[in-house]
């Protein structure tokens, strides 16, 4: 049986598709087509895509839009992913310094086809954005790298500001949830991210309306938090189709806020909690919470 969606999410993510429509959010679309991007904006059909593109937001897909694993929750394609494109890290960075971007946010799809996982072309689209535009700050969202940590110093050797690695559900979903992926390798890329390099901030995310309880939500918040992460993200899962993992329930927004609150007494630096946030989302507003955070906590020392 199918969870019916709350009129209030209705009402939000309407909002969002309006915003679609906006000149700002059409000269986004044109400029990605130019480029020959991907977006994670669209790969995923994320709710967020009109308000973002109206702000001049967008994360980069980089390494193609086809994902070598099938998790049940995402809506990116699981066809045979294409080789790297040697002129995407040149394009991308193009189309950062088109967009006045202060804050570039680059996601991947899993490429267990690749030895390196794609780590090595990842590295190249970040340096080629610090080569054009010096002052951008990147955010990479990486895949697990099926747990290699030479994969892993190699887009940290890149300079990023921020390591994302999402954990997506709680442990006990992961079977049903996350095909290919490990509960504890995920806990471990953030945790090797933070030895390597602790001056990089460590982010992660997870999705809501599952199945999972309310304790496992909390044991997870731990499980991060020992694991060093700085910034989280929770949101509402909303299947892409009817072929995905079914919706279980729609928390209200009181329970986000609660999450939120219980997240920052635990020591995270900064959290976006709310039923359209994303992993990416407003992620440059995110870190600098986690830098005023930071910078708060040495004064008091």
């Amino acid at each position: 049986m199918t969870t019916p969606i709350p009129t209030w999410l209705k009402a939000m993510v309407g909002r969002n598709k309006a915003a679609l429509r906006s000149s700002a959010a059409l000269a986004a679309e044109d400029s990605i087509s130019h480029h020959a991007l991907h977006t994670v904006c669209h790969a995923a059909k994320c709710p967020n895509r009109g308000e973002c593109f109206n702000c001049g937001d967008a994360t980069f897909m980089v390494l193609g839009e086809r994902c070598t694993r099938g998790c049940r929750f995402c809506a990116v394609s699981r066809e045979k992913p294409l080789p790297p494109d040697e002129g995407e890290p040149t394009r991308v960075a193009q189309a950062v310094k088109e967009w006045h971007i202060r804050y570039a946010v680059l996601t991947m799809p899993t490429r267990d086809d690749l030895p390196d996982g794609g780590s090595t072309h990842f590295a190249h689209v970040i340096s080629a954005i610090h080569t054009l535009t010096p002052n951008v700050l990147v955010e990479p969202l990486i895949s697990d790298l099926k747990g290699d940590e030479n994969a892993l110093h190699t887009i940290l050797d890149a300079r990023p500001c921020v390591l994302a690695h999402n954990i997506e559900t709680v442990e006990s979903l992961y079977p049903s949830v996350r095909a290919g992926a490990h509960y504890k390798r995920t806990l471990k890329v953030l945790e090797n991210s933070k030895k390597y390099a602790p001056s990089v901030f460590t982010k992660s995310g997870f999705m809501v309306g599952l199945g999972e309880t309310e304790p496992e939500i909390r044991r997870l918040l731990h499980d991060l938090r020992n694991a060093g992460v700085d910034l989280i993200t929770i949101g509402q899962y909303l299947a892409p189709s009817a072929n995905h993992y079914p919706v279980a329930r729609y928390p209200e927004p009181n329970e986000y806020k609660a999450w939120e609150e219980y997240a920052l007494s635990l020591g995270f630096k900064g959290v976006a909690s709310g039923p359209l946030v994303r992993s990416s989302y407003r992620a440059g507003a995110l870190y600098r919470a986690a830098l005023l955070h930071t910078k708060l906590s040495a004064d008091k020392v």
